[in-house]
Parts: structure tokens; sequence; C-alpha cells
């Protein structure tokens, strides 16, 4: 149980080593980081027994940038046949646990490994039944298994409520047929990963006004409209004809990055292919000035030290709150749907909320 084992994105197997042991240094946690390139995971070995349960219980999952997913467990190597039967002999020192999930790297070879998943699982989950390692209770811990091959699976604990919300850190996101690009998908998983699904109907709402920065075709627009929201779209490219007829959007065509808003709004969202200092900067100016109360924005990452530049540019703003004396929620996450870069959330807590319209 020495081993912290993290899905990731493929490519991003060394910001995730970089990550981890930044937070076990933080944490007195010893031990080392490795990964092999493309394989979408990475590995933290901890050289004391308790190290992987004492990194987990002192970071907070949600607050990791690169990491998809994680588990403190070991590798196990499985026969032919009776995989079961071994698993549950190394399963003999575990608690019982209150959910299963199933997991694969996210690569070709482990989306080929699912349909094994699928009929593993029912047989499986019946004999840890019947042996008392699984009962339905949320507050167990989660048994996840990571299959590397049929032969080989990576047993491992995490807390239902320290890991990721889905299966591998992949949300189920269907793409709405009405949206003008599949970049809605990202706004929405934003959502879903940094406002709580219960606050939805107070954060979220048709009284609320947004600003879409960089907006055509209009994808991140629609998942305001979505929520009946008045939308200001900024963008010297045409928009869906299908937003527009809605009534609820205004097009500007004008800078995204000059462009303020009259009167502060509850939203602004920003998806600008641009250097990620220069939309960090952005971000910091609209939420410290008050322009807007929160925000999601995407910062596009270099191609070297991306975990590094992540970091500079995430203490800068935060840096920059603090100047300003306010009080900001600062999120950032490489989100699925996400690709060369991650996505920032920022809550500002006592800018005058807009005047319903």
């Amino acid at each position: 149980m020495n081993t912290l084992f993290m899905h990731c994105r493929p490519g991003f197997e060394g910001e995730v080593c970089s990550e981890i042991s930044e937070h076990a240094a933080r944490l007195n946690v010893a031990g080392y980081a490795k990964a092999k390139t493309a394989s979408a995971c990475a590995e933290f070995v901890c050289t004391e027994e308790d190290g992987a349960e004492r990194l987990m219980r002192g970071q907070r999952f949600a607050e990791l940038i690169f990491p998809r997913q994680w588990a403190r467990g070991i590798f196990i190597d499985l026969p032919e046949t009776d995989r079961i039967s071994v698993i549950l002999a190394h399963l003999a020192s575990f608690p019982t646990c209150g959910s299963l999930w199933l997991e694969v790297v996210d690569t070709n070879d482990g989306k080929e490994l699912s349909n094994f998943c699928k009929k593993f699982e029912g047989p499986l989950r019946k004999a840890l039944t019947g042996a008392g390692k699984l009962v339905e209770d949320v507050n167990k811990p989660r048994l996840l298994l990571t299959f590397k091959s049929g032969r080989e699976v990576f047993v491992g604990l995490a807390e239902a409520n320290n890991s990721a919300m889905w299966p591998m850190g992949i949300p189920r996101l269907k793409f709405p047929r009405e949206a003008p690009s599949r970049s809605t998908l990202k706004l929405e998983e934003a959502w879903h990963h940094f406002i709580p699904r219960d606050q939805w109907d107070e954060r979220l709402h048709s009284d609320m006004t947004g600003v879409d920065l960089g907006a055509a075709p209009g994808g991140w627009t629609w998942q305001l409209v979505n929520r009946g929201m008045l939308v200001t779209a900024i963008d010297n490219g045409p928009m869906a004809e299908s937003l527009m007829d809605t009534g609820l959007v205004q097009h500007l065509m004008a800078d995204g990055f000059t462009f303020k808003p009259k009167q502060p709004v509850d939203w602004m969202v920003c998806d600008i292919v641009e250097k990620p200092a220069r939309n960090a900067a952005m971000l910091e100016e609209w939420i410290g000035e008050g322009h807007c109360r929160e925000a999601v924005v995407n910062l596009k990452l270099p191609m070297k030290q991306r975990y590094a530049e992540v970091k500079r540019l995430l203490e800068r703003i935060a840096e920059g709150f603090k100047a300003r004396g306010i009080r900001v929620d600062i999120g950032c996450k490489q989100l699925y749907h996400d690709r060369e870069e991650v996505t920032c959330h920022l809550r500002r807590h006592d800018v005058k909320k807009p005047k319903s319209r």
C-alpha cells in the first residue's frame, strides 16, 4: 500500500510527477515519482509504509491540477484463469469498501481492455460482496482496480470524497446537438468540477448575465444561454444563427482583451488561444476590478515546463488579489476535454452583485 497511482492525459506524465513530488515534499512524505512517456499514468512510490495514505490525507484531490484520478495500493499479477481468487487473497488486508470502480488507462491499449472490465465486473462484484469486502456505503473507501492488462492490475483505495467524481476522471457528458462546437463540453465539465451540483441553481440561473470573450461560433455561449443567461458575445468572427435567434445573445465585434462591460456581470468565460500569461493577466483584471463575480478561463500551455508555468501564473494571480485586499477562490484543473491547456475558475466573494435584468 505504499504506491500512489495516478491517471492523467497522455503526454502529461512529467507534469503529474512534478506536481505530486512537490506536495509530497510539503507533507514530508519520502519517496520518488516515476512514469513512462505517453502511458497516461504515473506513480509515486513512498519509502514509508503509510506514506501514500498520509499523502492522500494531507492533499485534497480537487486541488490537484494534472492528475485525473488517484489511489493508494499495490500492483499484483493475475493468472490467465481464476483471477478473482487471486484478487480476493490480496484484499484480505484491505478494509471493507463502499463502492467498486474498474478502470483502465487512457491509451489505445487501455481502451481495448474496457470490454474485458465490463464482463469481469459483475462476477467480481458478486464475489467481493459474498466475501464481505464490498457493501453499499459512501462513507467507506472506494476500491479502484486499474487494469494495465488482463494479467496485471493495480489494486487501490481512495476516499469517495477525495478522489475523482468519475471513473478514470473522465466525465460521461453528451454533446448537445444544438451547440455550435464541441468546445461547449469544456465549460460544462468545468462547472461539474468547480461548482457543487447542488449549487447550480444558485450560481447558474436565468437572472444572471455573462460575457464570452472570443465567443465565435458560440460553444461556450451556448452553455450560458442554456442556463437562461443574457450573454454578451465578444468576437470578430460570426456567431451561430441558432444562438442569435434565442434573443439572449448580443454579439459585439470587438477585441476580447480590450472589451470591458459597462456594468458588472455574473460570469465571464474565455477560451481565447493566446499566451497563458496574457490570459492570466486578463483574468486577474476582470475579477480584481469587479467586472465579474465568477470566471472560467482556459490557459494554453507552453511546450516545456508546463507545471512550473501554471504554478507561476497562479501564484502571480493570487499575489495580485492579495495586494488588492480581496478574497478570491482560485481553482485550476486540466480537464478531460482540455488538450494543451488547463482550465481556471475564479470566484470573488465581495464584488457587488449585478442587478437582475
